[in-house]
């Protein structure tokens, strides 16, 4: 199941930004550098296993848009970070080792039945 979506362009930012008015999206700023990145992405890969996507935004190769992802939603830039949108806003972040992959699918599940 590839639940992976590039985020990469300003304009994707909007369109997810616009999405989340009607359903939750997720975004995983992920470093290609970092050892926790790739240990917390392995993570995803292993456990997802839900019919949801990932807005996956490689933050060394779109570097902008990590900063405006952090601007827009108020949120301090961390690698590995999950940020939950709802209504235009963060509604839940969390970064590095502290990303709990049944939290995060927990905390959907909870606001897509709402």
């Amino acid at each position: 199941m590839n639940f992976w979506l590039d985020l990469n362009t300003e304009a994707q930012l909007q369109e997810l930004d616009e999405k989340s008015f009607h359903q939750p999206v997720v975004i995983y700023k992920h470093s290609t550098s970092c050892s926790i990145s790739l240990i917390v992405k392995s993570r995803f890969d292993n456990n997802w296993k839900i019919d949801f996507p990932v807005y996956y935004l490689d933050l060394l190769s779109h570097r902008k848009i990590s900063n405006l992802v952090a601007e827009k939603y108020q949120v301090t830039h961390e690698s590995p970070q999950i940020l939950i949108i709802q209504n235009g806003e963060c509604i839940f972040d969390d970064s590095h080792l502290d990303i709990n992959i049944e939290e995060v699918k927990s905390y959907l599940e909870l606001e897509v039945l709402d």
